[in-house]
């Protein structure tokens, strides 16, 4: 399988698009960013004439070319939109939403959808496998909603904030994500939800039904849904991992290979 781990261009360019413009719509092709991303600007100072200490080997000021410049200007760039991503992550302890050390060096931002069998996948196989590096204090994985597949996504998401409201959000995903088939966009339901919520121990169930038709966690789940879509993501799984993005549920080496690279990036 293609690893299809991207650097940090290919996405930076929406980004800073989305911050400035302050989440207005944006409609941009990840080809138009990274094009717009790896432009450099160059110098329109003009070229001194050589002097006549020049000619002859003898010392004078040096004046930077504009191969130097344009090497200053991209470094410059590149260093603004690692800041630009490393903001994306949120760092609150008080997510219900994420596992891991708050300060970790390395934070893993995945936008998935319950319903989609790939993101499952990524939960059921994956995501054990890095499971070492969240204990260790190395990284923080931070989950967010990308509902693509419709009215039952949003549903699934509602639920999983419901469960989350009382200290069970985690706990929920993995049981959901368990319980669906990893094939197709399985429907889910009430009596899904309710199975699972009663599964991970949700201790009070009857605000848990209340908080299933809540428009406040579902205008949450429409708002991260669309902030995906103003990062440019159109499919999911994706995830940033630090300043690298990787689109799908790619297998876990290449994860632990993004991971190895982006601590030694951290830490030094």
């Amino acid at each position: 399988m293609e690893h299809k781990v991207k650097p940090l261009y290919i996405v930076v360019g929406v980004v800073i698009a989305v911050l400035m413009i302050g989440g207005a719509a944006l409609l941009t092709s990840r080809g138009g960013a990274a094009t717009s991303a790896s432009s450099s600007p160059t110098s329109s100072a003009p070229s001194a004439a050589p002097s006549p200490d020049d000619a002859t080997g003898g010392a004078s000021e040096e004046t930077p070319g504009a191969d130097g410049e344009q090497e200053q200007g991209q470094e410059g760039q590149e260093q603004s939109q690692e800041e630009l991503l490393l903001s994306i992550p949120k760092r609150n302890p008080d997510d219900s939403a994420a596992i891991g050390d708050v300060d970790a060096p390395v934070v893993i931002t995945e936008w998935f959808d319950y319903r989609c069998p790939f993101c499952s996948a990524f939960n059921e196989e994956t995501l054990p496998q890095l499971q070492r590096y969240v204990d260790e204090g190395k990284v923080r994985i931070e989950f967010r909603d990308f509902a693509v597949f419709g009215p039952d996504s949003e549903y699934a998401a509602v639920a999983a904030r419901a469960a989350g409201k009382q200290g069970k959000q985690i706990e929920f995903m993995d049981a959901l994500f368990a319980k669906l088939p990893n094939k197709g966009h399985p429907p889910v339901d009430e009596a899904i939800v309710t199975d699972v919520a009663q599964s991970v121990g949700v201790p009070d169930m009857a605000k848990f039904k209340q908080d299933l038709g809540s428009e406040e966690l579902r205008n949450a789940v429409l708002a991260q849904s669309y902030e995906a879509q103003q990062f440019g993501l159109s499919s999911v799984p994706a995830f940033l991992v630090h300043t690298q993005f990787i689109s799908g549920a790619q297998p876990a080496e290449v994860f632990k290979q993004t991971i190895d690279a982006e601590l030694a990036k951290a830490e030094s």
